[in-house]
């Protein structure tokens, strides 16, 4: 399971943060299952948050850099990518993370990276937060983003 090795969570504070969660729709029961995860660490935190939701995947960068753009502190980029028998898997896969990277970097601020690539379906449940699920990845994706977002203002004095 890709979650092994993975730091403990302990609680942080946010407060005063402003965080944008964009989050695609597709796969809607694992989407559902990232976008609560996230929600439940933002809340935890105090910072202040909302929810946009986009398409897919593929939209995810241009809505990040319009968050950054709109003054978010951090942004937490959710999608859900499933394997097909096409090579469209590689180039969205591709473009979601190239895109994301770019805009954290000509923003100077983090996106927290919840965006599942996966080969099936049961992947994706087993990620997601859900009931049953091994491993949280929208409450990873903005645990990472605050702890980020907080390093960076720490580092700028």
């Amino acid at each position: 399971m890709s979650g092994e090795g993975s730091p403990k969570r302990r609680a942080i504070d946010a407060t005063g943060l402003r965080v944008v969660v964009v989050a695609g729709t597709w796969h809607e029961a694992i989407s559902n299952g990232l976008i609560a995860g996230a929600e439940r660490v933002l809340q935890a935190s105090g910072a202040q948050y909302s929810v946009v939701s986009v398409p897919g995947s593929f939209e995810l960068p241009l809505a990040a850099q319009a968050a950054f753009a709109g003054g978010a502190d951090a942004v937490v980029a959710l999608g859900v990518i499933i394997r097909g028998g096409t090579p469209h898997f590689e180039y969205v896969s591709s473009a979601a993370t190239d895109g994301l990277t770019r805009v954290a970097l000509d923003a100077g601020r983090p996106v927290g990276f919840g965006v599942l690539t996966l080969d099936d379906e049961q992947q994706g449940l087993d990620r997601a937060g859900l009931p049953g699920s091994k491993e949280d990845k929208g409450a990873e994706a903005a645990d990472a983003a605050l702890r980020t977002a907080l390093t960076v203002h720490q580092l700028r004095g």
